[in-house]
């Protein structure tokens, strides 16, 4: 019995040390990953048809807008992640930017977030519409600028009726 017990302490105290040891290189090795250049496929769905489709290089940075500013869209937005990474905001913008195309929205410092109102001349009447933000064809939960994105990931900006309950 006394031999069990030594064996049960060796064997926790090894484990121990083995998780101390090993979670600093996990932690430095997660860090240095962050925010780097993905690859996403974005795909801008206006009321009559398409208005831009392709892959995009993108990572979370400041975002300007004419009507919001400039403010940082990177998955901490909010609180929402510990980490700065990319958004579907941010693959709007780099897009943008590397199709010479415009974008606009109003700034919500409450939301610490962009509402999306303009793309590519496309206007909305928010009492009738808006642009929802989806990845991998489901509608993200937060904000464009909250919600962090993986490399591969499918982002659509759909122009989207309100409908009357």
């Amino acid at each position: 019995m006394r031999s069990t017990l030594i064996r049960r302490v060796v064997i926790s105290a090894a484990a121990i040390g083995l998780t101390v040891t090993a979670a600093p290189a996990v932690a430095h090795a997660d860090a240095a990953t962050v925010n780097r250049p993905i690859l996403v496929a974005l795909k801008v769905q206006g009321p009559d048809g398409k208005l831009f489709s392709g892959s995009v290089i993108t990572k979370g940075h400041d975002v300007t807008t004419a009507t919001g500013g400039t403010h940082k869209c990177d998955g901490t937005n909010g609180g929402a992640n510990a980490t700065p990474g990319a958004t579907p905001t941010a693959a709007l913008d780099s897009a943008a930017r590397a199709h010479g195309f415009t974008w606009d929205g109003v700034w919500y410092p409450s939301f610490d977030d962009y509402f999306v109102d303009t793309i590519k001349g496309v206007k909305l009447d928010p009492s009738s519409a808006y642009w929802n933000i989806s990845v991998n064809g489901t509608s993200i939960p937060v904000g464009g600028c909250q919600f962090h994105l993986k490399p591969g990931d499918a982002v659509a900006f759909t122009w989207t009726p309100i409908v009357a309950s």
